[in-house]
């Protein structure tokens, strides 16, 4: 009997020192970690999604979208959830359209999250879910399409993996275009499966960009440098198409293109927009640097004659014309027609080293234009103070500064608008509100650059640098460029790489459209900017005109 009631107490303590455990248990789990465990079950049931926002669409100035946004899913994976890894990566390779090889690696990862694509089209992600593959998710997101491929590209520029623009405008204008994402709680039951889904905040999209560009003539621009890789093999080109009466961008091409938006991997010379970014010589182009000023403080008229001879010497350095010539008399526009050096040297002379560095920068070189492109170089000028003895004797003509095409191009437009100086600008509209734009500065009299326009004929007629080049219908103007590279290897100005340019505009009297043609070390046919870049402007301002129904004369 002693023997059963020990046994029976030993029972009833056990009995209460469990319920003294679970008791102290429930008040453990219940107080002591009430608020870790309740948000443990919040993080299994409630599932907190980021809801993309589109980013703003892009458009020409036509309305023609260039870059829009569409619904896409980066679909991800986690692999200890998976029970035949195999099977899995062979459904999702035919659903995804991949190779199974590379979604079974993926798949064989010892790590809990991998991820199997990115921006994945709705019809493609959904073939995938309707699988109901346990462990495969599809996460929301933004894909970016151009619906021009290749058009543009440098100048659109690329959104990255997580929706922030990488280049061009993309990243210029990324504050604009980027909305504010969106956030939903997704609750689900103990399986996984959703049960009901609350939007906590709204996405926005982000803001449209309409642009001064013209899809169409920046397409024929693009085939037109095409065609100039084809024929003369250069390294890169580009060209740019502006209005000169208010800095608008109407075409900017670079050569060779790349469909960024199809591309795998991005390098930097893909991306690169040469049009801002690349910084050469200009040579003869930046002869109207030394003409405008000489002519606009009264040291010249175009009439005014200087005696040419053969070679001139500069602190130790003997100058040439491109062409070997005996000496001979030239008025001041015959020296801009024939693209004497050694004209363009006399000329500056006159001005004197100060002044002439002036007018330098009253044209805008040595600084950025302002454009809404990232990326832009800013060139380089020496200061007066750094001169030596053979600056006089060799800047006037184009060398020993830097300078880039969209410089060039927007020294030209004052000339062509009667002397006022504007930034260039390729942004035409936010959210349908025309951005505005400074009026510019007047740099240059009417009468002097009227004088210019006028003088800037001479290249396109017999005799000038570019006589062959014509655009039914049209008076023309423009200037050629035919500049030296600097060897790295030497330091020396080489005898096989060569920049050939040409800049001008039309109708020369009331000039509607300008165009720049910057062609870098162009390997077969001719190296003359002449011969090289003025066809291909002809050829563009040849479709341009007419289509922008600017009338013939």
């Amino acid at each position: 009997m002693a023997t059963v009631q020990r046994r029976i107490g030993l029972l009833f303590a056990c009995s209460v020192l469990a319920l003294l455990l679970a008791a102290g248990r429930e008040l453990y789990l219940g107080v002591v970690r009430s608020a870790s465990l309740r948000k443990d079950a919040r993080n299994e049931q409630v599932a907190v999604q980021t809801v993309p926002a589109p980013r703003g669409t892009i458009t020409d100035r036509t309305g023609a979208a260039l870059a829009i946004s569409e619904p896409a899913y980066n679909i991800t994976a986690d692999p200890y959830l998976l029970k035949d890894p195999v099977a899995v990566a062979a459904e999702a390779a035919s659903a995804l359209g991949v190779p199974e090889s590379a979604v079974l690696t993926e798949l064989s990862r010892p790590t809990g999250f991998v991820s199997l694509a990115h921006g994945v089209v709705q019809s493609r992600a959904a073939s995938l879910l309707a699988l109901k593959v346990p462990g495969i998710e599809a996460v929301p997101v933004m894909r970016r399409i151009y619906p021009r491929g290749a058009l543009a590209a440098q100048v659109l520029g690329v959104v990255g993996g997580l929706g922030d623009g990488l280049s061009g405008l993309e990243y210029s204008q990324n504050g604009v275009l980027q909305g504010i994402t969106g956030e939903r709680q997704e609750v689900r039951d103990g399986l996984g499966q959703p049960i009901s889904i609350v939007t906590s905040r709204h996405d926005r999209s982000g803001a449209a960009l309409k642009l001064t560009l013209d899809a169409n003539i920046q397409q024929r621009t693009e085939e037109v440098l095409g065609a100039v890789g084809d024929v003369f093999h250069p390294k890169d080109a580009t060209a740019i198409v502006m209005e000169p009466s208010t800095g608008a961008v109407v075409a900017m091409a670079n050569w060779p293109s790349e469909d960024l938006g199809q591309a795998t991997e991005l390098s930097t010379e893909a991306l690169q927009n040469r049009a801002v970014s690349f910084n050469y010589e200009p040579g003869s182009t930046f002869k109207v640097v030394a003409m405008a000023g000489a002519l606009q403080q009264g040291l010249i008229t175009p009439q005014t004659s200087f005696e040419i001879p053969e070679q001139l010497e500069i602190g130790g350095r003997v100058i040439h014309d491109a062409e070997p010539h005996p000496a001979e008399t030239l008025t001041a526009s015959q020296i801009l027609a024939q693209s004497s050096n050694i004209g363009a040297v006399k000329i500056a002379a006159l001005e004197g080293p100060e002044k002439f560095n002036s007018w330098i920068h009253a044209f805008g070189f040595g600084a950025r234009t302002g454009i809404e492109l990232p990326g832009e170089e800013a060139g380089l000028v020496p200061r007066v103070s750094e001169y030596s003895a053979v600056s006089m004797g060799n800047l006037p003509f184009g060398q020993g500064e830097l300078v880039t095409p969209i410089q060039v191009a927007t020294a030209y437009s004052a000339i062509a608008d009667g002397g006022i100086l504007r930034r260039p600008h390729i942004v035409a509209a936010v959210n349908g509100r025309s951005v505005r734009y400074a009026v510019g500065h007047r740099m240059l009299s009417a009468g002097v650059a009227s004088e210019l326009r006028e003088m800037l004929r001479g290249p396109l007629q017999p005799g000038g640098t570019a006589s062959e080049v014509t655009v039914p219908g049209y008076e023309i103007a423009g200037k050629t460029g035919t500049a030296n590279k600097v060897d790295p290897a030497t330091g020396e100005y080489s005898n096989t790489a060569f920049v050939a340019s040409f800049v001008g505009f039309a109708p020369v009297r009331d000039p509607k459209l300008l165009c720049a043609v910057v062609v870098d070390e162009p390997q077969a046919g001719s190296i003359y900017g002449g011969q090289v870049a003025a066809p291909a402007w002809g050829q563009i301002m040849s479709f341009a005109l007419p289509y922008l129904g600017v009338a013939p004369e």
